[in-house]
């Protein structure tokens, strides 16, 4: 590998870490700021749409989270540039920090763009996670492959229970577990990148 993929990869590993903590700060500050919301009633993106700090705060950490994610993925094109599935998984995977960037740009108000970029987010996420879990089993990482295949899992279970059970009015548990399925995978594939 020569020393600029390295340096790229460091500073890739650097972003999925520290994008779950931004973006989940970003988060909380919005809700600590909205008094009317609830985990069980609400969707997250309803925060996107309140008065005062609150919708500047959501809005602000999406796009900035996105932003770093793109950065991340960039660091799973070289991680996973010996494997053509593994490109295409990162390439997915960057369409989804975009789909991020667009939820945060088109807030709830604004439709169809938010519903269609709220679904493409949760939807591609497992998506790329599944592609490049071949990817990794390709490589001979079945560990990191294995553990990439259940936060996949667990990004898509939720949204069946969701959709069949009906187990919380809103949609904020089921995106926040989705979400926190994604950061775990980062922040755990960032340390293995930054080695």
């Amino acid at each position: 590998m020569n020393p600029r993929d390295v340096v790229l990869l460091k500073i890739s590993g650097i972003s999925g870490i520290i994008t779950p903590i931004v973006a989940f700060t970003f988060i909380l500050l919005a809700i600590a700021y909205s008094p009317r919301f609830s985990w069980t009633e609400n969707a997250l993106s309803d925060l996107g749409v309140q008065e005062g700090a609150t919708a500047i705060l959501f809005n602000s950490g999406l796009i900035i989270g996105g932003i770093l994610t793109l950065i991340f993925a960039s660091g799973l094109f070289i991680f996973l540039s010996n494997r053509l599935i593994g490109r295409i998984g990162a390439l997915i995977f960057a369409l989804d920090a975009l789909a991020l960037i667009a939820i945060g740009v088109f807030p709830e108000n604004m439709t169809p763009m938010h519903y269609q970029a709220s679904v493409a987010f949760f939807a591609l996420f497992p998506i790329s996670m599944f592609v490049m879990c071949a990817a990794f089993l390709l490589m001979g990482k079945s560990k990191i492959g294995l553990f990439t295949f259940l936060m996949a899992t667990v990004a898509v279970v939720v949204w069946i229970l969701q959709f069949t059970m009906h187990f919380v009015h809103g949609v904020a548990i089921p995106e926040a577990i989705s979400a926190l399925s994604a950061s775990a995978w980062s922040i755990v594939l960032s340390f293995k990148m930054f080695k």
